[in-house]
């Protein structure tokens, strides 16, 4: 049986011209491309590979939201001026609180070094204060504050200088 029909079978261009059935390429030829991932989560898309995101489940009804974030201060740096006296000076300092509650109390401490005529750093007195309570949150309050060292620690030709401020809070 040369040439039979069952060697070939009636596959595609087996009858050419007769316009009944266009011919199609095989079907591994050309595999189809998904856009996406076909399966969820398999993508690099956050939720499940489809392009959506799912928000944080929300607590339960009847349960209380997470408490707000704690306070947080920034202090600027030591503004100085002269005071009345030479072992005395006034300092402005700027509290920012960037967290999410009030800073309800607390204290500043000042680092005083008390300098020679020449220059020279003698020693560093430190003292301490209040904190201009209560500051709420995302709020910036400034205040001045006359900071002294003992008389006797600052002989004529002495003076002082107030040059570091950190505050404790709660």
């Amino acid at each position: 049986m040369p040439g039979g029909a069952g060697a070939g079978g009636a596959g595609a261009g087996a009858q050419p011209g007769k316009p009944g059935k266009p011919a199609q390429p095989p079907k591994s030829s050309k595999p189809p491309k998904p856009a996406e991932p076909s399966t969820p989560g398999s993508g690099s898309q956050p939720g499940g590979g489809d392009g959506t995101t799912k928000p944080p489940p929300s607590p339960p009804p009847g349960k209380p939201a997470p408490p707000p974030a704690p306070a947080a201060l920034t202090l600027s740096a030591p503004q100085r001026a002269p005071a009345d006296k030479r072992w005395c000076e006034k300092v402005t300092v700027e509290f920012r609180n960037t967290g999410g509650s009030p800073a309800r109390s607390g204290t500043v401490t000042f680092a005083t070094h008390i300098i020679g005529a020449l220059g020279v750093d003698w020693a560093t007195i430190r003292s301490s204060q209040s904190l201009p309570a209560p500051i709420a949150a995302g709020a910036t309050r400034s205040e001045t504050y006359t900071v002294c060292v003992e008389s006797w620690r600052v002989p004529l030709g002495m003076r002082v200088e107030t040059q570091d401020v950190s505050a404790v809070w709660e």
